[in-house]
């Protein structure tokens, strides 16, 4: 057995296809084929599922996958602790990033750049999909880091978090929605005013689908999604074109009156849309993942603290996610 083939056997699972595999590690496809099989043969049992469109692991290559993964941790480790002793910080840290997270809130590209001028030997790479997506592959080891939409207010299990985004959700809908009518000397509606209203909202899988779906469960109903979309301000669009309820964090009110919206807290429960950095409590497995996270955790918005003003200071630790559901503070974006 050879660690090459380990690295292999890793990298086809990850992209869940030989080619996309081969085209990653630099390699031709069937040199990467011949050496995956040769190390089926040693082992005895195959690892690879081929008979579908895309490449899946079989039970035995699901229970491997964690070793090898280690194996190969545990010589990257090796090398940059050897780098360490000459000052040099080298390896590949994998980001995650949840659709539209850092469009108006916080700049990651740039800390990410920053980072990379400063450490130029490390290789990022940056991937954007759900955040359930991405819980997955942060306690598979397959992203080190990742900014996802909270979903509960206890932080998923194995994983820590420091809150960048905490906002209250909306109801933005058009200035001539029968919404404003009949709540038209309030600042809020209730949740179970959307029960038979067509609703706009981010994809199964986001943090903040899941708030909105477990608070409508909870007020007795399923919502009735008629749009979905991955970023918030087609969202916004698609309620200002007079198409349904937008469900959204908070929008300045100059920036609600420019995308021809209105909107209404939402309340009984108040719901809160909350965007976190993540990773696994026991920490990212190499030196490269561990500085990116400091740099980042230092370098990232903290939200104000509730009740303060959201212009107010953003200093402070990473709070841990408060016990409770919907009826206090629920959690999504």
């Amino acid at each position: 057995m050879e660690l090459r083939q380990l690295q292999y056997f890793v990298a086809v699972v990850e992209e869940a296809n030989f080619t996309r595999a081969a085209a990653r590690l630099h390699l031709a496809q069937p040199g990467v084929s011949a050496q995956i099989r040769q190390l089926e043969r040693e082992l005895g049992q195959p690892l690879l599922d081929r008979s579908g469109r895309s490449v899946t692991t079989t039970e035995v290559g699901e229970s491997v996958l964690p070793y090898a993964r280690a194996a190969l941790a545990a010589v990257e480790e090796i090398r940059q602790t050897v780098d360490e002793f000459g000052g040099l910080l080298r390896g590949r840290v994998r980001v995650g990033l949840v659709s539209g997270a850092s469009t108006r809130r916080f700049d990651l590209a740039s800390l990410l750049a920053d980072f990379h001028d400063a450490h130029p030997q490390v290789e990022i790479s940056l991937t954007e999909d759900t955040s359930e997506r991405m819980l997955g592959a942060l306690h598979g080891g397959a992203l080190d880091l990742a900014v996802i939409g909270l979903a509960t207010e206890e932080p998923p299990a194995g994983l820590s978090c420091q809150v960048v985004v905490d906002e209250p959700l909306v109801a933005a809908v058009a200035p001539d929605d029968p919404l404003l009518a009949t709540h038209a000397d309030r600042m809020s509606v209730p949740l179970a005013a959307l029960r038979d209203r067509p609703l706009i909202s981010l994809p199964r899988g986001t943090g903040l689908r899941g708030v909105l779906e477990r608070c409508c469960a909870q007020a007795g109903f399923r919502p009735r999604i008629a749009f979905e979309a991955a970023v918030p301000q087609v969202l916004a669009r698609l309620a200002a074109r007079g198409l349904g309820v937008a469900v959204l964090p908070a929008l300045p009110a100059d920036e609600a009156a420019a995308a021809g919206l209105r909107t209404l807290e939402i309340t009984g429960p108040r719901m809160r849309g909350r965007v976190a950095l993540t990773w696994r409590t026991e920490g990212p497995a190499g030196p490269a993942a561990r500085s990116l996270l400091g740099r980042l955790r230092a370098g990232l918005p903290r939200p104000a603290a509730r009740g303060e003003s959201s212009a107010g200071p953003r200093t402070g630790h990473a709070r841990p996610a408060a016990a409770g559901g919907c009826a206090h503070q629920a959690a999504g974006a």
